[in-house]
């Protein structure tokens, strides 16, 4: 990032900033860290990033379409080029048959491109959001390559 002059900005709901945490728990993060939109609730998706309400209605904020308008979002209300977005359901409550408990989606923007995925943790709720954090930034070092 620091290579090509690049800015991230966090989108996050089931992590809580935790994504954000762990990158400015970074000496010399503000170098490349821009901004968090912790955005748990429906509303914080579509006031802070634009994700319709139409999009969250029809898939559910737990879904591919949501994780991806969220990166999207995080970068057109940012001046950052990279975005990691976060939306599952961490538990213990909350899960069902379609979308169980450790079920996350994933989005991801680096310059222009956009990737996403859906991972399935396992453990109690410190666990699944200890996994999310630790895939997403991974996945993220992948893709910035």
């Amino acid at each position: 990032m620091l290579r090509k002059n690049w800015l991230l900005a966090t989108a996050e709901s089931c992590t809580g900033g935790l994504i954000a945490a762990a990158c400015t728990d970074l000496a010399g993060s503000s170098a490349w860290f821009e901004r968090g939109f912790v955005t748990y609730s429906n509303q914080a998706k579509t006031s802070m990033l634009g994700v319709a309400a139409a999009l969250i209605a029809s898939h559910g904020a737990v879904s591919e379409e949501v994780a991806r308008a969220m990166a999207q979002g995080a970068v057109a209300h940012s001046p950052a080029q990279v975005a990691v977005a976060v939306t599952g359901v961490a538990g213990p409550t909350g899960g069902s048959r379609a979308k169980p408990v450790g079920m996350v989606w994933f989005g991801f923007m680096v310059d222009g491109q956009l990737n996403s995925e859906m991972q399935r943790f396992g453990g109690d709720r410190a666990a699944v959001r200890a996994a999310t954090v630790q895939h997403a930034l991974q996945r993220l070092v992948q893709l910035l390559g």
